[in-house]
């Protein structure tokens, strides 16, 4: 971070009028009672604990290099301190990346390392204990996994993948925040984040497809479970709830583009909460879009506005299902191609305000995906009315709520605290529309835009892509 951005997030300007709330709140996630869906008792008493703590961490040692590369390479260099906004916003010392990452170094180096053997806290070591394991849960389920100070590491440490880590060995304890739960419950029942049960949500398409006639005077379909349609669409069910623009733009796109295409009430998500903290949820998840994709037997898939959930079907689907038959593709990059092949076509005037561009985390760090988003701005937005974040792309600021923090309601003023520094970014720009390709995004900027009390509505893009088409 330069200077001029460490000065200009800290304080002068951007900080007038922007005050930081009181920590009113418990200081970590409730914990499921329900672990059903896991195969697990609602609790382990601590030997237990301790014992299925090393056993992971070997298991880690014995699987993952990369991650003992991360905790044996850190210096403490001290050049992550100020790319985490959790740390920027609490001042909590356990919220700088390096100390967090220390809660499992601390433990590995005591339990695998010749030097932590022999000279415990001299090597940096620590016996594991109930005490620290409860640290784990606090601070890694507040990290946002948003990776930016993997960005501005000198050695180019991932912690978010150290709390992935974490994580995943605190689901064998049994330890998962009661939100991120329910949400891979419902996921598991009804094929959606939201709990939606099939008949509601053909009751709720019924609606939209009433106020696309009534707003554009056209039949607009959103077409459920049909098979032989050219692409299976994979929204996010936010989509049916509170960001009913969104699949209503999508919708306009494709009618408008002569696509056949359907969505399936078995999976209506494409967030995939596993990805936060059990490999064998995230895996199902992505095998249900897969089998309900070959069942209504369509071309290819196109995935819904969803940061994580993006960076889980591009980067992980080879791995986790056999799916080289069905190419997936993102809502942009099918928009792009419509617009190039001239089968649709935009007014910028329909959307004539300042608009700011949030580049979701887990798209623009995770997944290098930058400027397809820009390059569809470009088509929807007059370019004197588009202004750019400071920082902006790779070097983004997180909207507080990725890796399942949306979810985490104990954690509400905390999350204001660390959002302090996106609504600064969205303060200077001076911007009246506030677009984020993702629907946990779209769930937390709000709120953070609330909190500071700052005149922007949040959009995704596919909003815009509704409003601008010729109809």
């Amino acid at each position: 971070m330069t200077e001029k951005e460490s000065k200009g997030l800290l304080g002068g300007e951007q900080l007038e009028g922007l005050t930081l709330p009181e920590i009113q709140c418990a200081e970590q996630p409730r914990k499921a009672t329900d672990l059903t869906l896991l195969n697990m008792e609602n609790t382990l008493p601590e030997s237990i604990k301790i014992v299925e703590t090393l056993k992971w961490l070997h298991q880690l040692k014995q699987q993952f290099r990369s991650i003992i590369i991360y905790l044996d390479l850190c210096t403490k260099c001290g050049a992550c301190i100020e790319a985490c906004h959790w740390y920027l916003g609490t001042k909590d010392p356990y919220n700088i990346p390096a100390v967090r990452v220390d809660l499992m170094r601390k433990i590995y180096k005591r339990y695998f390392t010749i030097p932590g053997k022999l000279f415990g806290k001299l090597a940096g070591a620590e016996d594991i204990n109930g005490e620290l394991l409860e640290k784990w849960y606090k601070y890694f389920y507040q990290c946002n996994e948003c990776r930016r100070c993997a960005y501005f590491c000198p050695f180019g440490i991932d912690t978010a993948e150290i709390t992935i880590a974490a994580r995943q060995i605190m689901t064998k304890l049994g330890m998962v925040p009661e939100g991120i739960m329910a949400v891979a419950r419902n996921m598991q029942r009804q094929g959606n984040n939201m709990g939606i049960p099939a008949k509601a949500v053909k009751d709720i398409i019924s609606f939209m497809e009433e106020e696309l006639k009534e707003k554009t005077g056209k039949d607009i379909r959103i077409p459920v479970d049909q098979e032989g349609a050219e692409v299976l669409h994979n929204p996010s069910s936010s989509e049916f709830f509170s960001t009913l623009d969104t699949l209503e733009g999508t919708a306009i796109m494709f009618h408008t583009a002569g696509t056949s295409w359907t969505i399936s009430t078995d999976i209506i998500e494409t967030a995939n909460f596993g990805l936060f903290f059990d490999y064998a949820t995230m895996k199902e998840h992505n095998n249900r879009l897969i089998d309900a994709a070959r069942r209504l037997k369509v071309k290819r898939i196109v995935a819904g506005e969803c940061g994580h959930g993006w960076r889980t079907w591009k980067m992980f689907t080879s791995q986790l299902s056999n799916a080289a038959d069905l190419p997936m593709v993102h809502t942009i990059d099918e928009c792009l191609r419509y617009i190039q092949q001239g089968r649709i076509k935009l007014d910028k005037t329909a959307n004539a305000m300042p608009v700011t561009l949030h580049d979701p985390c887990d798209m623009a760090r995770a997944a290098s995906y930058i400027e397809q988003p820009r390059q569809l701005l470009s088509n929807l937005v007059d370019n004197k009315l588009f202004i750019e974040m400071n920082p902006n792309r790779e070097r983004n600021f997180c909207c507080t709520g990725g890796s399942g923090q949306v979810t985490m309601d104990e954690f509400n003023m905390m999350k204001a605290r660390a959002g302090l520094v996106k609504a600064q970014q969205v303060k200077a720009t001076g911007a009246r529309w506030l677009i984020a390709p993702c629907a946990i995004c779209k769930a937390e900027l709000p709120r953070i835009m609330e909190h500071y009390k700052l005149d922007v509505e949040t959009h995704g893009i596919q909003d815009l892509v509704g409003y601008a088409t010729v109809l």
